[in-house]
């Protein structure tokens, strides 16, 4: 998820690490000596060069779509639009475009390719490709990128400026305070009126049209079996289009859990508790770090409560950004710091020491260089997500039940920082601002499958909880559950151990090689001196 809610939506890992450090992650250059993929074997075409039509869908070839970040594999890719129905239940209604790019395999080449499916929900795949790309996704097999519907290669693109902008001035509000969740909603209003001004239909923007699209595609693309690999909210749309839509699916991998059935701020609550104390824990076991940092969780939840009572405003200076900025730090703020700091896990045991000392410099730096940085501006579809927050989610939860989750997760926090789930700031008020209609309930029913699918969770993952693996494991019948400790959310992007055993499950989807994990350690955490 993503933007100030995207937790699950959020977001991939290597702009989360950007975001928190300001580092740039590298990139990586496909091999030029690929051999182009089939649609299937014995097929003439190469995948991605054919005009073709999948009853109201039609993949055309054409250019490589626009990137978030510089993406030198599209240098080698074969690229083009699928245009689909906004709202297929209106078959005479607009048309909308969704970008493709095929990224060839660097090695050996299976004719059954790999499908991408980006986070969020708002994240565009094809801003997505270097992750899968860094993880070595691609050396057997081919991977498509196809730019769910509304995210930033999309046409339309229901991006939405306004509320990112207004994220970054919101660092220098009280994060709690019912004034700041009145200004979110206006922000969240206006970019609703402005996209509807536009033509779009907002009720199109969900998780069911998406799988459908999906379908399409590959149907479009003449592919006969295909594997599916979906990070973060992708795990939730994979669930459901393997229950939609089974036809034609080898394997399904899953990282970074969110099922349809659990999606919601009390999950985000409970993917909060398990996460942190997954770092409080490893910090604890390890004598370095708990001579210097006894008793972390304690801590942590006293500054919290301390902070709510009364936020620290400290002023800080980010790289590109000449005035200083104002940030507050109140108790949920740093309740959604610590759920994206999760990802420098290294580095948390010494931020909350030295804020308990009274100096907030080095969290207040990380907040505010991942909202004021470029990347944070207009990328994530807002569209995309409210569309599926406000009809899959907020429907079938109350605020109570948020706060009850929250409760339950975090006996001692107060009732105004339980409000609002990690991410999840004024969500409710947000939806009934955006204004569109519940889905079926069925959307959230649980997936039961005998499609061999991968189950990823990250110890550390404070995003998506990491019980939620085994969680959606249980009814998928020919399934592999993996939990990889000491990596935070999608362990795809930073565990060399959750990338090999990932390409060894493509390659054998009942019996993927995980002699890996044996050999994991714990990190060192960093200490002051």
């Amino acid at each position: 998820m993503t933007s100030t809610r995207p937790p699950h939506h959020r977001r991939l890992v290597r702009r989360l690490r950007t975001t928190l450090s300001g580092a740039t992650a590298g990139v990586l250059l496909v091999g030029l000596a690929a051999l182009p993929a089939r649609a299937e074997a014995g097929a003439e075409e190469p995948l991605g060069t054919v005009v073709r039509t999948a009853g109201h869908a039609r993949f055309t070839p054409g250019p490589c779509p626009r990137t978030a970040d510089p993406t030198p594999a599209l240098e080698t890719a074969r690229c083009g639009t699928l245009t689909v129905p906004e709202n297929r239940a209106r078959h005479t209604g607009r048309k909308i475009t969704l970008a493709v790019a095929i990224v060839p395999a660097t090695h050996r080449r299976a004719p059954d390719p790999i499908v991408w499916l980006a986070g969020g929900p708002g994240d565009d795949a094809n801003s997505e490709i270097q992750l899968a790309l860094s993880g070595g996704l691609n050396r057997d097999r081919d991977v498509i990128f196809m730019s769910q519907r509304g995210t930033y290669s999309a046409d339309p693109a229901l991006t939405c400026p306004n509320v990112d902008e207004f994220n970054a001035r919101a660092l220098g509000l009280v994060y709690g305070a019912p004034s700041t969740g009145r200004l979110h909603v206006t922000a969240t209003r206006a970019c609703r009126d402005r996209l509807v001004d536009l033509g779009a239909d907002l009720s199109a923007y969900n998780s069911t049209e998406s799988a459908a699209d999906y379908a399409d595609l590959r149907v479009a693309l003449g592919i006969r079996r295909w594997n599916v690999f979906g990070i973060s909210y992708g795990t939730d749309l994979a669930l459901l289009y393997m229950r939609l839509h089974p036809e034609g699916i080898r394997s399904v991998g899953i990282d970074g859990v969110l099922p349809p059935s659990l999606a919601s701020g009390a999950v985000t609550w409970k993917a909060a508790r398990e996460g942190f104390d997954g770092i409080f824990d490893a910090c604890a076991q390890q004598p370095a770090c708990n001579d210097r940092y006894p008793h972390l969780k304690a801590t942590f939840e006293r500054l919290v409560r301390a902070l709510e009572a009364r936020p620290v405003t400290t002023t800080v200076t980010v790289p590109d950004h000449p005035e200083p900025v104002k940030v507050v730090l109140d108790g949920g703020t740093l309740v959604n710091w610590l759920t994206f700091a999760s990802h420098l896990a290294t580095g948390v045991p010494r931020s909350i020491d030295e804020l308990a000392h009274g100096n907030p410099q080095r969290i207040a730096e990380q907040l505010a260089g991942g909202k004021l940085s470029p990347q944070a501006i207009g990328r994530l579809s807002h569209g995309l997500a409210y569309g599926v927050f406000c009809s899959e989610w907020t429907p079938f939860e109350s605020e109570a039940d948020v706060i009850r989750a929250g409760r339950r997760a975090f006996p001692s926090f107060p009732e105004s920082v339980l409000a609002n789930a990690p991410g999840l700031a004024w969500l409710h008020a947000d939806c009934r601002a955006w204004d569109v209609p519940a889905a079926p309930r069925s959307v959230r029913d649980v997936t039961r499958s005998d499609i061999p699918t991968l189950v990823l969770s990250g110890g550390f993952d404070s995003q998506t909880a990491p019980s939620s693996g085994p969680y959606a494991a249980r009814t998928l019948s020919r399934s592999t559950e993996v939990t990889v400790p000491y990596v935070a959310h999608v362990v795809f992007a930073d565990s060399s151990c959750a990338q090999t055993i990932t390409r060894s499950f493509f390659d054998t989807p009942t019996a993927p090689n995980t002699g890996c994990l044996a050999g994991l350690q714990p990190p060192e955490f960093d200490i002051a001196p």
